[in-house]
C-alpha cells in the first residue's frame, strides 16, 4: 500500500511537471525558483505524512536521508553545468535533458536501494565495507574535489559514439531522429546518456550514505525521489552562483564521512546513532559550509571566484 501511494504520488507529479514544461524554453531566475519552492515544499509535507501515517521515527530518518541527498545533488549541479558548457547544450533543451535524466536516476536508485539493502540484512560485514567506501569518497571530495574532467571522455560515451550513428547536432531538442534512412542519436541523446552515466557515481555515495540511517528501501527511496524531483529547478536556480560555493565541498566531504562512520558504529556495541543527532550533523555542516563560501566570496574578499 506504501508503496502503491508513493509511486503514484511522484508518477503524477512527473506527469505534472512534463505537461507544464512540455515546450522547450529558457528556464528563467523566477521560474526556477518557484518552481524550487514548489519541490521543497512537496518534500517536507511528504514528511510530515509518513509523520502522521507511520511514526517519527520514520519520518525522522526521511528527513535526514532527504537533507543528505538534497546536500548532494548541489554537487551534481556542477558537474552538470560542465557537461552542458562542454556539449554547448541550448538553454532551451537542458530542462529536458534534466527531466528524462531524473527519470532515469529514479529508476537506477531503486534498484541500488534493493540490492545494498539486502546486502546490509543478510551480510552485516558489508556494513564496514560501505562505510569505508563512504570515508574515502568523502576524503577524496575534500582533497581531490575541482580536478578537470572531460565529459567526452567519459565511456560510456564513447562507447555510445561508437556502437550508436551519432549526429553531432541538437536537431530541434530530438533525442533521435532519421538520417538517411536510418535512425541516428542526436548530440542532445549523447549529452542524456553523459549525465545519467555521471548519476551512476552519485547514486552510489548518496544511497549508501542514506543506508546508514535506515535500511528500509521504501523511506530511503522516498527521500531519494523528492530530494532528486527538485534537483532540475535548483539546477537553474544555482548555476549562476555555483562559483560562490567554494566550500561546500568540505562539508559534503564531512556529511560522507559522516555517513560512513555511522554505518560502521551500527555493527558494534555503540549500535545506530540517534536520528535527532544526525539531522543536526547534517544541517549543521551545511549551514556552516555555506556561510563559509559566502564570506570568503564576499566583494572585498581575497578570494576569486573565476579568471
Amino acid at each position: 500500500m506504501a508503496w502503491a501511494v508513493l509511486v503514484a504520488v511522484v508518477a503524477v507529479m512527473l506527469a505534472v511537471d512534463l505537461f507544464l514544461h512540455r515546450d522547450d524554453h529558457v528556464i528563467g531566475m523566477r521560474e526556477a525558483v518557484l518552481w524550487s519552492g514548489v519541490w521543497i515544499g512537496a518534500g517536507l509535507l511528504v514528511g510530515l505524512v509518513l509523520w502522521w501515517w507511520l511514526g517519527g521515527e520514520v519520518a525522522g530518518a526521511y528527513y535526514a536521508g532527504y537533507l543528505i541527498e538534497k546536500a548532494l545533488s548541489i554537487d551534481n549541479v556542477f558537474v552538470f553545468a560542465l557537461i552542458f558548457t562542454y556539449f554547448g547544450v541550448p538553454a532551451a533543451y537542458q530542462h529536458k535533458v534534466l527531466f528524462w535524466g531524473v527519470i532515469g536516476a529514479l529508476l537506477l536508485r531503486l534498484v541500488f536501494i534493493f540490492v545494498g539493502a539486502e546486502l546490509l540484512e543478510t551480510f552485516s560485514w558489508t556494513a564496514y565495507l560501505f562505510g569505508t567506501f563512504l570515508i574515502w569518497t568523502g576524503w577524496k571530495m575534500a582533497f581531490r574535489h575541482g580536478q578537470p574532467t572531460d565529459p567526452g571522455r567519459n565511456p560510456v560515451v564513447r562507447l555510445v559514439r561508437r556502437v550508436i550513428p551519432t549526429d553531432p547536432r541538437y536537431h530541434d531538442g530530438r533525442f533521435v531522429i532519421r538520417l538517411d534512412g536510418r535512425r541516428t542519436a542526436t548530440l542532445l541523446l549523447v549529452v542524456l546518456i553523459a549525465i545519467e552515466a555521471t548519476d551512476l557515481v552519485f547514486a552510489v555515495d548518496s544511497v549508501a550514505a542514506i543506508l546508514a540511517i535506515t535500511t528500509s528501501p521504501f523511506t530511503v527511496w522516498a527521500a531519494n525521489a523528492f530530494a532528486i524531483l527538485g534537483l532540475r529547478s535548483l539546477y537553474f536556480c544555482l548555476a549562476g552562483l555555483l562559483r560562490r560555493f567554494v566550500h561546500l565541498h568540505y562539508g559534503l566531504a564531512v556529511l560522507l564521512a559522516f555517513a560512513g562512520v555511522k554505518l560502521i558504529l551500527a555493527e558494534t556495541p555503540v549500535g545506530r546513532l540517534p536520528v535527532p543527532l544526525t539531522l543536526g550533523v547534517i544541517a549543521v555542516t551545511v549551514t556552516a559550509s555555506i556561510v563559509a563560501s559566502v564570506l570568503r566570496t564576499r566583494p572585498g574578499s581575497c578570494e576569486r571566484t573565476g579568471p
